[in-house]
């Protein structure tokens, strides 16, 4: 398991290098000029040939790369130009407000997507697998935005039992593990968890499926085992790929919150990254973008190393 780990790591670097590349090209290469979002309109050209010089915007692509690269490697993601703070401390509290947010989405996801999929993968073509398929669908087919919107309309507008904005009563923007900030997230995460339902449902499903049309299915009900035993088989069976695809979705909803944490005003990468894009924050743009980018890529690793250790039939050369 140790060489295992060690070559996954070998292999993850090439992978970040490359993430970094592509962070920093894309956000070069979008139109329009990052130090506009600062200068005033008036602004004299030695004015804003010093800004350039400041930040760094007159050397060559290839030579602000590498400054920028290196900068990183030292814990240094640059200067917000909108704020003037450091992005490092922008990007820290927004992620993990997102990572609270996407925690329990995924975790309300993966629970009722389990218990949707054994439905539907056990009963399969009854009443129950097609009202567990139908729920598992609506979860990948609807608009998560659309349906926060519904859900703001209707607890928050209508009924007032939640809020409908924000991560807690004071305004700020970290979250606490208490049960007036718990008021404050069940909407926000209700939402994001619809999508990985869906995802993990149907995917439990299938295999729970294949699992029971196996052979040795059968030759344990034989010699008498009961069904619970053998439910307790078909999960072992179906924990590695589930868990996989749970540690994806998770990445996924930090990378792709940003509609949801508009919606809701949620405080976190998605809601940073909107007010960057809006701002030209080009520092501020590429720590959120690149720090969200390493997570994925750390997640994936984990996820490798848990799946294998889950399941021992997997190569690990």
């Amino acid at each position: 398991m140790l060489s295992f780990i060690l070559q996954r790591l070998l292999t993850v670097t090439p992978v970040a290098l490359g993430v970094s590349i592509v962070c920093f090209l894309l956000v070069h290469l979008a139109p329009g000029d990052p130090l506009s979002a600062i200068l005033p309109v008036d602004a004299t050209q030695e004015t804003i040939d010093a800004m350039r010089i400041a930040y760094g915007y007159d050397k060559p692509m290839p030579v602000q790369y590498v400054l920028w690269l290196w900068k990183v490697l030292h814990g240094d993601l640059g200067t917000s130009i909108a704020t003037g703070r450091p992005v490092l401390n922008e990007v820290g509290r927004a992620v993990v407000n997102s990572l609270i947010l996407a925690s329990v989405a995924t975790l309300i996801g993966f629970t009722f997507g389990c218990l949707f999929g054994f439905v539907a993968g056990y009963f399969r073509d009854s009443v129950l697998d097609r009202a567990a398929s139908a729920i598992s669908v609506f979860g990948v087919s609807v608009p998560h935005y659309w349906l926060g919107m519904v859900l703001v309309i209707v607890f928050s507008a209508q009924l007032g039992w939640l809020p409908s904005t924000g991560a807690g009563p004071d305004g700020s923007g970290n979250w606490k593990p208490d049960l007036e900030h718990l008021r404050y997230i069940i909407l926000p995460a209700i939402t994001m968890s619809v999508i990985p339902m869906g995802v993990i449902a149907r995917t439990v499903r299938a295999l729970v499926g294949d699992i029971l049309s196996q052979d040795f299915v059968g030759a344990l009900r034989a010699k008498g085992l009961s069904e619970f035993g053998v439910f307790k088989h078909v999960v072992k069976n179906a924990a590695p790929t589930a868990l996989a695809i749970m540690g994806l979705q998770l990445g996924y909803l930090l990378g792709g919150s940003i509609l949801i944490e508009t919606v809701f005003a949620w405080p976190g990468t998605g809601f940073l990254l909107n007010a960057a894009i809006f701002q030209r924050d080009l520092p501020l743009l590429q720590g959120a973008i690149l720090v969200l980018a390493m997570f994925f890529v750390a997640l994936n690793l984990i996820v490798d190393v848990v799946q294998t250790a889950l399941d021992p039939r997997i190569e690990r050369g």
